[in-house]
């Protein structure tokens, strides 16, 4: 698939952007399918499991997650490399940033009807380790029609060319990181089925809880140089799913 000349410009400008229907219907119901048995445990994801709600102050323990996240689904089930959804998304992400840019990691991320827990606002890069080429872009593929109050992505336009805001551990149990920002400074984005978007590795973002009676599965692919994924690897980070805030320096 490619995209436009005005769409590598709008994330260029805006930190983010839609690309619609990069899946078609067949797609999409089987990356559904994969999807129920990864959540199943037909696919046992062990250690790469985790949820990403994590516990607040006053929470009692839930028999359930929160918000379920699967990392490197593609290490469990190394076929999916091959299948569209990886194809294209490589395809775009070089024509976002460079002929250079490559698979980094991916990961699931399961809102389950009525689970209502927000993932905080923050910025990727605050996770991972301080690179000297920072280009990086995440894909945000929905499996289902993702609107604002089951979960859609909100983004800050042009946050990703400003300072990176103090990150912290949000909530208890090995929860997400969170820092400072509000709905009021950024745009939802509601996308349909088999659409994406992306963003930059420095785009503050955020999500409500799922508080509809409908799914809200996203498959998200992170891309960046492969000299730098080298970089990482080298160093010991492989996105494994450890949350401590790793880049206190990051920089856009």
């Amino acid at each position: 698939m490619n995209i436009t000349e005005e769409q590598v410009d709008f994330f260029n400008r805006n930190g983010y952007v839609v690309v619609d229907n990069i899946l078609s219907a067949e797609d999409i119901s089987y990356y559904r399918s994969v999807y129920e048995e990864f959540l199943e445990n037909k696919i046992d994801a062990g250690r790469f499991r985790s949820d990403l709600g994590g516990f607040v102050e006053g929470d009692k323990p839930v028999p359930k997650e929160r918000i379920t996240q699967i990392m490197l689904p593609s290490r469990l089930m190394p076929s999916l490399l091959e299948k569209a959804l990886h194809r294209e998304t490589r395809q775009i992400a070089k024509q976002l940033l460079g002929n250079d840019m490559e698979l980094d990691f991916d990961m699931l991320i399961d809102k389950a009807p009525h689970s209502v827990t927000p993932t905080p606002w923050h910025q990727d890069c605050a996770y991972w380790i301080s690179m000297p080429d920072v280009r990086a872009a995440s894909c945000w593929v929905a499996l289902d029609d993702a609107i604002k109050d089951n979960g859609c992505m909100w983004y800050v336009p042009g946050s990703h060319l400003l300072p990176v805001r103090a990150h912290r551990p949000a909530g208890k149990g090995g929860g997400a990181l969170e820092c400072d920002a509000q709905e009021s400074e950024g745009v939802a984005i509601e996308i349909k089925a088999g659409s994406c978007v992306w963003h930059h590795g420095g785009t503050l973002h955020y999500s409500r809880g799922n508080s509809t009676d409908l799914r809200r599965r996203a498959f998200i692919n992170n891309f960046r140089p492969e000299e730098m994924i080298r970089f990482e690897r080298d160093r010991g980070f492989d996105h494994t799913g450890d949350r401590d805030v790793r880049n206190t320096d990051a920089k856009n």
